[in-house]
């Protein structure tokens, strides 16, 4: 039998190692995340598009042709990065569990309780003082 031509032989070919270079770019990437808020970015959108209909209205008139470009680069400078930071700052929030979330209002309502009794001890002395002196 003859020798198969090479173009038809099978060619086995060996990945090389990732480098480190390589290895650090990857660890790098950024993998987007889901969105936990979905549904709120859902709402803030009708929101902003009911909220944005009396704007337009009032944009077109000749006080807001003279208020447009002020007002843009006040929103530009101070309300637009907040409310992204905001958003973001949102998105790093983890949350506690259930079990974590009891205790911890467990613990907010005992503080409630002794520190409302304290203020009402504390009052309810020093309206008896204070009858005391004013009856004399």
């Amino acid at each position: 039998m003859a020798k198969e031509p090479a173009s038809k032989a099978r060619v086995r070919r060996v990945k090389s190692p990732e480098t480190f270079r390589e290895k650090a770019a990857k660890s790098n990437t950024i993998k987007p995340k889901k969105h936990r808020f979905s549904w709120f970015t859902k709402l803030f959108n009708k929101i902003k598009t009911i909220i944005s209909k009396p704007f337009h209205k009032f944009a077109k008139t000749k006080f807001g042709r003279l208020l447009r470009k002020p007002l843009r680069i006040l929103a530009k400078i101070l309300l637009i990065p907040y409310f992204k930071g905001s958003f973001n700052e949102l998105k790093l929030v983890t949350w506690p569990g259930w079990k974590q979330s009891r205790k911890l209002t467990y613990a907010v309502l005992a503080f409630a309780i002794v520190f409302g009794t304290a203020i009402a001890g504390l009052d309810w002395v020093l309206g008896k003082i204070f009858k005391q002196i004013l009856i004399k």
